[in-house]
């Protein structure tokens, strides 16, 4: 390790220390989980040369590196715990190019950087199609499928990706382009990125998007917010006898494309209101058509009277700057991130057929009962986030096999979180997640649909090719072979090489089209393993280096 840092150092690569302010900035996490992240190394490269610079030392070093954009991967998979950490913050240059309706940025960026040149330039009607949250990264969002709040009209982030420019296992610096031929090497390789290209066929630096224009006549948008929960008088929403058929009605409508409505179920000890839903809503269009939407599809008079009154129409920049710039700016000015919990996840795929919908919900229902009666007074919180899907984004619009992102049936991506506080909460909290998926899964997609931008760190090796990738499996190891044949780049839940001998795809136990519940894994025997790994492994390093550091002063 030390050859390699010295070697950085002299081609004035930016590398971190333990110790150091921007080392202790980059490792810092919000969930607790991976709380004893200590690479050896953080290292921050400015250009694509730099990032050349380290792939080079780790390959020759035989170092391990972990690649890093914003850092918020569910699943930790962002998150290094030995080696080289390579974060590209310092990558955060964007160019809006508003007359040919592109946007070019490294992937270093966060969603509040590319927002940003829309509000400055008084954009109004435009939309880049980035994330929800303006602190997540570029990188991981686009190179996932990417779930934006006006994907629903203009496609996954991955749809709008025109140009990636990529720093390659061997060291190249490669710009592939939705010009080149799709049977092309460069070509497939932007196949694979659009979807599965995050952490897979190497280092992406810079991005080119499109940079859609909303639908709306007047570039205004309609955004807003309710949380639904009982009066105290009425005990609790769940057990209200509307409750059930008013959110099946509410899952089962086939909503029109211009309209995004996020939902999450909400069952949080920690509050006193009981159980409840909060509603997020986005629309491409004008107030007037928006109330017409939901007085059209929703009985309910309560709460269609409260989605009206809580959404307000506004400039598509207004939207951008209030509802997520200044959340990010909030967010920029902390040292090291607040409120810092435990938690753990897992995603899942549905259609909104009122066979899949009726079981999915009454099975959320039966769970969050069982939580609040299984740990009264604890401080624990089980959420079931609904992010809206379809339209644009769907198989009307694209086949699964146009890109690498798969689930083109997708209405609902929905996943789960559970989180705590109390440390020896863990085991009762992997187990009852675990349980809860497992009950869950059948009525995923092929009974095995998850999506890889809400990652399942429980997803054994076997499975998440066929959870994350489905059909497209088998040609993503291919372009793997293309472009990363030694899989340097290689993590636990990545596209693996042909031959490989897992079962998941590329051999023959995994045959064309077949279909079935895949394994999830036993999450219990996950309690503490993180930690554990992650500590044993710091406090042996740092053994290893106070002994040289006493052998060099001569004890």
């Amino acid at each position: 390790m030390s050859k390699a840092i010295s070697a950085l150092k002299a081609q004035k690569v930016p590398t971190f220390e333990r110790g150091t302010e921007d080392y202790e900035r980059s490792v810092a996490t919000p969930n607790l989980l991976y709380r004893f992240s200590r690479p050896e190394i953080v290292v921050q490269p400015e250009t694509a040369a730099h990032v050349q610079a380290i792939i080079q030392q780790a390959k020759a070093n035989k170092i391990k590196l972990t690649i890093k954009c914003g850092g918020h991967s569910y699943a930790g998979h962002s998150t290094a715990f030995q080696g080289i950490s390579l974060d590209l913050r310092r990558m955060n240059n964007v160019k809006l190019d508003i007359r040919r309706q592109t946007i070019t940025f490294g992937a270093g960026c966060q969603w509040g950087h590319v927002y940003k040149t829309l509000i400055n330039g008084e954009h109004d009607g435009y939309v880049v199609n980035g994330g929800r949250c303006p602190f997540v990264g570029v990188g991981g969002y686009t190179l996932g499928g990417g779930l934006g709040p006006f994907s629903r009209s203009i496609g996954m982030g991955s749809d709008t990706l025109k140009e990636a420019t990529v720093v390659t296992a061997d060291g190249k610096i490669v710009t592939v382009k939705d010009t080149d031929s799709p049977t092309s090497d460069k070509g497939r390789l932007l196949w694979a990125l659009r979807g599965a290209g995050g952490g897979n066929f190497g280092v992406v630096v810079e991005m080119k998007l499109a940079v859609p224009k909303l639908q709306s006549a007047d570039g205004r948008v309609v955004a807003g917010r309710y949380q639904w929960f009982a009066n105290k008088d009425q005990g609790d929403l769940m057990d209200l006898p509307d409750f059930m058929p008013t959110m099946t009605k509410f899952y089962t409508t086939n909503w029109p494309e211009r309209i995004t409505i996020d939902s999450t179920w909400i069952c949080d000890l920690r509050q006193n209101s009981g159980n409840g839903v909060r509603f997020l809503v986005y629309y491409d269009g004008s107030k007037d058509d928006f109330d017409a939407i939901i007085n059209q599809n929703i009985d309910h008079e309560g709460l269609k009277k409260q989605l009206i009154r809580r959404s307000l129409p506004e400039a598509s920049t207004r939207f951008l700057h209030e509802t997520l710039v200044a959340q990010w700016s909030e967010e920029t000015v902390r040292a090291f991130p607040s409120n810092r919990t435990y938690s753990i996840y897992s995603s899942f795929v549905f259609g909104n057929d009122k066979r899949t919908i009726d079981a999915v919900t009454a099975l959320i229902r039966t769970k969050m009962v069982e939580f609040r009666a299984a740990f009264p007074g604890e401080r624990v919180e089980l959420l079931a986030t609904f992010i809206h899907a379809g339209g644009k984004m769907g198989a009307s619009a694209h086949k699964p096999t146009e890109t690498a992102y798969f689930w083109r049936d997708a209405v609902y991506h929905m996943y789960l979180t559970v989180e705590w506080e109390d440390k020896w909460m863990e085991r009762d909290m992997r187990g009852f997640l675990g349980t809860f998926k497992k009950e869950l899964r059948p009525y995923s997609l092929q009974r095995e649909a998850a999506f890889v931008n809400f990652p399942d760190g429980a997803l054994p090796t076997e499975s998440h090719e066929r959870a994350y990738f489905g059909g497209n499996r088998d040609e993503l190891r291919r372009v793997k072979q293309i472009w990363d044949k030694e899989n340097f780049f290689n993590w636990s839940q990545g596209v693996r090489l042909p031959g490989d001998g897992a079962k998941g795809g590329g051999n023959e136990e995994d045959k064309e089209g077949e279909t079935g519940e895949i394994d999830t894994g036993n999450d219990e025997d996950l309690t503490d393993s993180l930690a554990g790994k992650q500590w044993s492994y710091y406090v042996t390093k740092d053994i290893v280096k106070d002994l040289q550091d006493l052998a060099d002063l001569g004890f």
